[in-house]
C-alpha cells in the first residue's frame, strides 16, 4: 500500500480506494432512527482496515517504547476486545473466543478477520428495536444502556486506530485519511479546520 489510500477527487467527500465493507452490504435498520449506528460502525471498520493495511508484516513486532504494545498486540486486542463487547455486553451471537484470532500472523490475515467479524454483526445491529437500544445491560461492574455500550466500543476502536496512526508516522509510513486529510493524503475540496476563519463558518 502506498500513500493513495483514498482516491483524490475534484469535488465531494473523500473516497476510499479500498473499501472493506461496501455500501451495498449495509442492511436497513429495523428502526430508521438507528440507521446511523450501522452506517457509522461500517465507516469506522473501513477506517481501521485502511490503517492496518499500511503496515507490513515486518512491522508487527514494532513498538515505539518498551512500555508500549506491539502492532501485533494491538491487532489481537482489537479482535478479542470487540468480540467481548458484542458477546458479553451486547449479547450478539459471536464465534467462540478461541476461534477469533487468525492462525497466520500477517497484516492481511488480521485485517480480513476483523472485517469478516464486523460484517457478520451488521444484521444483528440492524434487527435491534428502540427498546433494546435503550435497555440497560451489565457492563463490567455497572449497568449501561446498549446504545451507550455500543458507542463506547466505537470510541475504544478509534482510540486504538489512533495509536496505530502514530506508529505509522514513527515508521515513516503514510497515514491514511480518516475524518479528513493528512500530510500524506488530501483531495481537492478538502476543508480541514486549521484556522479561526474555518472554525467560524456557518451553514449556508
Amino acid at each position: 500500500m502506498g500513500a493513495n489510500v483514498y482516491r483524490n477527487v475534484k469535488k465531494g467527500p473523500m473516497n476510499y480506494e479500498h473499501i472493506a465493507i461496501p455500501e451495498s452490504a449495509i442492511p436497513q435498520a429495523f428502526d430508521a432512527g438507528f440507521q446511523h449506528v450501522i452506517d457509522i460502525y461500517v465507516s469506522e471498520t473501513n477506517k481501521v482496515a485502511s490503517t492496518w493495511r499500511q503496515f507490513a508484516d515486518a512491522d508487527l513486532e514494532y513498538k515505539p517504547h518498551v512500555k508500549s504494545s506491539t502492532v501485533l498486540a494491538i491487532l489481537k486486542h482489537q479482535l478479542l476486545s470487540e468480540r467481548r463487547f458484542f458477546a458479553e455486553f451486547l449479547e450478539s451471537n459471536e464465534p467462540a473466543a478461541d476461534d477469533i484470532l487468525p492462525t497466520d500472523n500477517s497484516v492481511e490475515a488480521y485485517t480480513q478477520r476483523f472485517v469478516r467479524l464486523a460484517t457478520r454483526r451488521l444484521l444483528f445491529l440492524a434487527s435491534r428495536d428502540p427498546e433494546w437500544w435503550t435497555a440497560p445491560a451489565p457492563f463490567f461492574d455497572v449497568d449501561r444502556q446498549h446504545i451507550w455500550i455500543f458507542w463506547r466500543r466505537v470510541l475504544h476502536t478509534a482510540h486504538h486506530r489512533t495509536q496505530l496512526t502514530e506508529y505509522l508516522r514513527m515508521l515513516d509510513k503514510p497515514v491514511p485519511a480518516t475524518y479528513g486529510p493528512t500530510a500524506d493524503v488530501t483531495w481537492s475540496g478538502a476543508d480541514p479546520t486549521t484556522s479561526v476563519e474555518a472554525a467560524g463558518r456557518k451553514h449556508r
